[in-house]
């Protein structure tokens, strides 16, 4: 059974030009000890998708959300503010994508590592302390007896986004939701941070959504893939079945167009056009008017997920024909 089955999930938020549907009916599964990447272009969906699972959309805008998280056996999307509080923090960690703008500048980072500490277990504040002192060095922060009292803005971002890992992963949750972990880290210090995510999974059994729109990161860190594209999956497989047989146009050109793949001389691979607006998507397969492969039917609804292997499945028409000509 899954840690985490989301199944039909759908955000629409209401506008002055009209509703805009910024996720289309997600669904995926994570397992206990699983890393799962949800890739993809920015502003594909992905962030709002795993914040509107737990409740965390930003408030005072109009909005809908439909589906179901189901976790340990209880849907997230139905609790109440009371059972979500004992959720967060405790059983679900996140990581936010810019750690700036999520710890408290007036509050030393030992504080905000023994807050759910406090709040959670119930532990002291001199306890606490010692426990926030021992994470800050399990995740890598030097003289962590000194640093507990530092400030954020005293920090590197890399080592502010090791106290964000210290503070969601505490209380010794089962699921932790990274979003964007890396990103405007340099290349050392990002490696740095996924070594230290799987390492945080091998030792305590934690299961990771890592949201991502590098493959590279995907390809070196994640067990499964889901690819997403203007608010859908486009492809769903594990890791790698997906980067050798990838079966979605999208997830071509994404595999393509990483520098890593690059020809000394020759120009780097990229997806012509743009990420349609939320507001104007197109009919049929959202891809389409990007892709070099649409036939006419490509432009029709509907367009579902279908198998292509076992544990693959995609959303493209023509994958058969795709993968012979390919």
């Amino acid at each position: 059974m899954a840690l985490l089955e989301v199944r039909n999930l759908s955000v629409e938020f209401a506008t002055p030009a009209g509703r805009l549907k910024a996720v289309d009916d997600v669904s995926f599964a994570i397992g206990e000890g699983e890393v799962m990447g949800l890739v993809g272009e920015s502003g594909s969906g992905k962030t709002v998708a795993c914040r509107a699972m737990l409740h965390l959309l930003p408030p005072g805008r109009k909005r809908s959300v439909a589906g179901e998280a189901v976790f340990e056996g209880r849907n997230l999307m139905a609790m109440n503010d009371a059972e979500l509080r004992e959720v967060h923090g405790r059983k679900i960690g996140m990581i936010f994508q810019n750690p700036s703008s999520h710890l408290d500048p007036l509050m030393t980072v030992g504080g905000q590592v023994a807050e759910p500490l406090i709040y959670h277990e119930g532990l002291t504040r001199k306890d606490a302390r010692s426990r926030a002192v021992e994470l800050l060095r399990q995740v890598g922060i030097p003289d962590p007896a000194r640093a507990v009292d530092a400030y954020p803005h005293q920090l590197s971002g890399g080592m502010r986004q090791r106290v964000m890992i210290a503070s969601a992963v505490a209380c010794r949750p089962k699921l932790l939701v990274a979003d964007e972990p890396t990103t405007a880290l340099d290349v050392t210090v990002q490696t740095q941070i996924l070594r230290l995510l799987l390492e945080l999974r091998d030792k305590t059994g934690l299961a990771i959504v890592l949201i991502t729109h590098d493959l590279a990161v995907i390809a070196s860190t994640c067990d499964s893939v889901a690819v997403m594209y203007a608010g859908r999956i486009m492809e769903r497989a594990p890791k790698p079945e997906l980067v050798a047989r990838p079966r979605h146009p999208y997830t071509m050109g994404l595999i393509r167009s990483q520098p890593s793949r690059a020809v000394p001389g020759r120009e780097l691979p990229s997806i012509e056009g743009q990420l349609p607006a939320p507001g104007d998507l197109p009919t049929g397969c959202r891809f389409h008017p990007r892709c070099a492969f649409a036939a006419e039917r490509c432009r029709r609804p509907p367009v579902d997920l279908e198998a292509a292997g076992p544990e693959h499945v995609t959303a493209c028409l023509r994958w058969r024909e795709i993968g012979q000509a390919a």
